[in-house]
């Protein structure tokens, strides 16, 4: 199978490094983006529209590029080996996949230009505290108003980028148990509308999240981004499409560490002479790449699957991914930090932060444990 990227995938992937390079260039950066209002630099984000990379996904009757997820791959791993922190995967992949999968054209119509024009941006509210990774176990109810509207009440728990988000895209059952995988519809709440409560935080990785409190929160019929009959299929889907974006991610962080534990052990001296000379430090390198390319096939095999229109054969495929992204992650992290000592654990260098974005990686949408699990439920991946 040829992995090459055509002409214009290169010159997507040739403009994103050298934008990111730019803007990411030093770790100060970095730092100081972390503390502007919206825990990133908003200017940044309008590059990214003028790019167009927030249009990748979207169809082009709708104001997108109506590109694929080879593209999707080519900006996450640009993002990863940058460690950059706008919110990319929460508007364009997460929520903007729930839009997308949804077939709601009115909603498509009325938000995919403004997202793609950088003005407005999504946060994806799912994950609830009782859930442990199910995505069919939602608390929070939508009560009919027999008007074709419903009203919203629960609470939502680490959304990513939820305190800067103009719009959330909520889970809420319409019917059923706690669990049940029916029942469960999508809708749009304002961020700033009555009855919504945003307590933001800081996350390990330099990222920002939410926990969203809905009380009584009404929304009307035109808010219903997919309803209670096919709500958890669409959220499942732009979750797969989510994984293969992290996996993507995720090598990318994992290249930059592995090239950043390269040049220190060029440059470390011990006895008069750099450390990398020492063999044994050279073997643990060379399974750090050996760690970084099974990590990288896993990545192109999942954003391949991630169109799988058979669900079960998708999902098999995205815990796959996510085990083997997860393991290559620890290890590689683990093994950066031994040999970089005490200065890889400092926030003045790059090597700590990689490591801390790769934990939140492997904890997105299931650990390693999780979807290991769920692989041998599944009967394994062959």
């Amino acid at each position: 199978m040829d992995f090459d990227l055509n002409d214009e995938q290169r010159q997507l992937k040739d403009s994103v490094d050298r934008l990111l390079a730019d803007s990411y260039g030093d770790l100060a950066q970095r730092m100081g983006y972390m503390k502007e209002p919206k825990g990133y630099k908003a200017a940044l984000w309008q590059q990214y529209a003028e790019l167009g990379l927030l249009g990748i996904p979207f169809a082009e009757e709708h104001g997108g590029l109506g590109q694929g997820l080879t593209e999707t791959m080519i900006v996450a791993e640009a993002f990863g080996r940058a460690l950059a922190i706008e919110p990319y995967l929460a508007t364009v992949v997460l929520a903007g996949g729930v839009l997308r999968h949804s077939g709601n054209a009115a909603l498509l119509e009325e938000l995919v230009p403004a997202i793609v024009e950088g003005k407005l941006t999504l946060a994806l509210a799912h994950q609830e505290r009782q859930a442990r990774f199910d995505l069919a176990d939602i608390a929070t109810t939508a009560r009919a108003d027999g008007k074709g509207g419903y009203t919203l009440e629960g609470e939502k728990a680490v959304v990513l980028a939820g305190d800067s988000a103009d719009k959330l895209v909520v889970t809420a059952r319409v019917s059923g148990a706690r669990a049940d995988r029916s029942g469960i519809g999508l809708f749009l709440v304002d961020a700033k509308a009555n009855g919504v409560t945003r307590r933001g935080y800081p996350t390990q990785d330099g990222q920002r999240a939410a926990d969203v409190t809905l009380s009584a929160v009404r929304v009307t019929p035109e808010a219903v981004v997919a309803g209670p009959d096919k709500g958890l299929q669409v959220l499942e889907r732009a979750v797969d499409e989510a994984i293969a974006a992290l996996s993507a991610e995720a090598v990318g962080a994992m290249g930059g560490l592995h090239e950043l534990t390269v040049d220190y052990l060029k440059t470390r001296q011990q006895f008069g002479v750099p450390i990398g000379s020492f063999q044994v430090l050279q073997h643990k390198a060379v399974d750090m790449l050996t760690a970084l390319e099974e990590a990288r096939s896993m990545a192109y095999y999942a954003t391949m699957m991630a169109a799988e229109p058979d669900a079960r054969e998708r999902r098999k495929a995205m815990a796959a991914a996510k085990v083997q992204i997860g393991k290559s992650a620890r290890f590689l992290g683990e093994a950066a930090i031994q040999l970089h000592g005490g200065i890889g654990m400092t926030m003045e260098y790059k090597a700590g932060h990689y490591f801390k974005r790769l934990t939140m990686i492997d904890m997105a949408f299931g650990d390693t444990d999780h979807h290991l699990r769920e692989l041998a439920k599944m009967g394994g991946l062959t």
